[in-house]
């Protein structure tokens, strides 16, 4: 399956932002100058990802974030040195694309610091037709898969974990994530009421 990538000529000249959703924010693992918490608008971050590689296997697959389409996300923007780019971007490349399961696009991001600018970042965007395209699972289903995910980046439980601390290290909340973070912990107990459509999970 030949990767979704961006063609060059697409990816901006001079230094190269990236935005981070997920894993990134806590553990980029590539050379930047700047980062900035960052709002991307038109996608959402959700577990929405069966990991086959990074934390399962395709018997016993996790979860893993994607951005999926509607609404908007937090995270963090990362802004590398021109110099950088192309090595940055085959990194990202051999970590995100090992199934081809994200679409490697660039998408407009509000930068939160004092000049407010909005910058075109490289991101990635889950793929729906992929065959690892979750969609929207119930708590119940994601904390299942959660508990029983581990690949070679670990086990899928400190993923999800290390993703809420980072969140609110940004000063913000993603309610889903918080609520499985309290049940990945042993509080079955609902901090949010039930999304509609979600279902009872006793």
């Amino acid at each position: 399956m030949p990767a979704k990538i961006v063609p060059e000529a697409e990816l901006s000249k001079g230094d190269l932002w990236v935005f981070g959703y997920g894993s990134l924010m806590w553990r980029p693992g590539f050379e930047f100058i700047e980062q900035v918490p960052a709002r991307l608008i038109g996608e959402h971050r959700a577990l929405c990802v069966y990991s086959f590689d990074h934390r399962g296997t395709p018997e016993k697959p996790g979860l893993v974030l994607g951005l999926d389409r509607g609404g908007a996300c937090r995270g963090v923007a990362f802004r590398v040195a021109a110099m950088q780019r192309g090595n940055v971007v085959d990194y990202l490349r051999s970590r995100e694309q090992t199934t081809h399961v994200y679409r490697e696009v660039m998408r407009s991001v509000w930068l939160e610091n004092e000049a407010r600018e909005r910058v075109s970042a490289l991101a990635y965007v889950v793929d729906r037709g992929h065959v690892q395209y979750a969609g929207r699972l119930s708590l119940a289903e994601q904390l299942r898969f959660v508990q029983q995910g581990h690949g070679r980046s670990g086990n899928n439980r400190d993923y999800v974990l290390a993703t809420v601390k980072s969140i609110e290290a940004q000063g913000f909340r993603d309610a889903q994530l918080h609520q499985l973070a309290a049940m990945l912990h042993g509080d079955a107990r609902p901090l949010h009421p039930p999304l509609e459509g979600e279902g009872r999970r006793d």
